[in-house]
């Protein structure tokens, strides 16, 4: 119990470091109506306005789309005591996802490793050794990137092309140099907040409430709840029509523009 309370609060402090949605929309507007610009109407790759008024490149939080896809992903940095009961839970309800991992984690538990990519699910980057990518070097980040990478390869046979910062944090260089390295960063529209001490019926409710078309959900594959939840949400947005895939199926590799919130818009549209 004091080993999970300590990573909350780890997280927490670390949250506060990074740069979460509502900020960066609020500051974003706030530049376009001081400036004059009409930001909003205007679209730029993979580019926002931050408070100093120069260009900030964004991660991708969510996709604009005609269909029901949405993807759902658990980060997986800690524990491995609910892995097998997810991927049950996954098969049943016949939904692949994205496991974003973090190397000491698929050091530890290569057997889950293996065995989330048997069952079709994708993997995803998390560094490793879970910093707050904004304060290390580029040098540092690529070590970061290339070690779980290699790592996941060397276990799976698959090397990952999206990323997951830890904590949500990111600027211009954590982005440029995953770009760089073949990769796509990954926020999250919805966060189910499973990592907190709230109840089930909460996290069920905040998810299902909260998806739309295009949304990506953030899990854990930790949780203390996340056996009695993962069923309930997966129950409801199937039987709303929602189609569950893998991130790397949901996001554009090229021709799409960004809008402020972080969403991937395809050209033409």
């Amino acid at each position: 119990m004091k080993e999970r309370t300590r990573r909350k609060w780890n997280m927490v402090k670390a949250f506060g470091k990074s740069f979460p949605l509502p900020t960066a929309a609020v500051t974003a507007c706030v530049v376009a109506l001081v400036l004059g610009s009409g930001f909003l109407g205007v679209q730029l790759r993979d580019m926002s306005v931050g408070s100093s008024g120069q260009s900030r490149l964004l991660p991708i939080y969510s996709v604009q789309r005609q269909d029901k896809k949405i993807a759902i992903s658990f980060d997986a940095a800690w524990g491995n005591e609910h892995t097998q009961a997810i991927l049950d839970c996954l098969d049943e309800y016949n939904v692949k996802t994205t496991f974003f991992l973090v190397e000491f984690w698929a050091s530890k538990f290569p057997e889950d490793v293996k065995e989330i990519a048997a069952r079709g699910h994708e993997l995803g980057n998390h560094s490793a050794t879970h910093p707050n990518m904004t304060e290390i070097s580029r040098e540092k980040m690529v070590e970061e990137l290339n070690k779980t990478a290699d790592t996941i390869e060397g276990i799976a046979g698959v090397r990952p092309t999206v990323f997951r910062p830890p904590f949500g944090a990111y600027n211009n260089s954590v982005i440029q140099t995953c770009e760089e390295l073949g990769y796509k960063v990954i926020q999250w529209e919805v966060d189910s907040l499973d990592w907190k001490d709230i109840s089930t019926e909460q996290i069920v409710e905040r998810v299902t409430r909260n998806v739309k078309p295009g949304s990506i959900v953030l899990f854990h594959n930790n949780a203390e709840h996340v056996e009695e939840y993962l069923p309930l949400i997966l129950k409801k947005l199937t039987a709303d029509g929602y189609e569950i895939v893998p991130v790397g199926q949901l996001i554009h590799r090229e021709n799409y523009t960004m809008d402020h919130t972080g969403k991937q818009i395809p050209q033409g549209e």
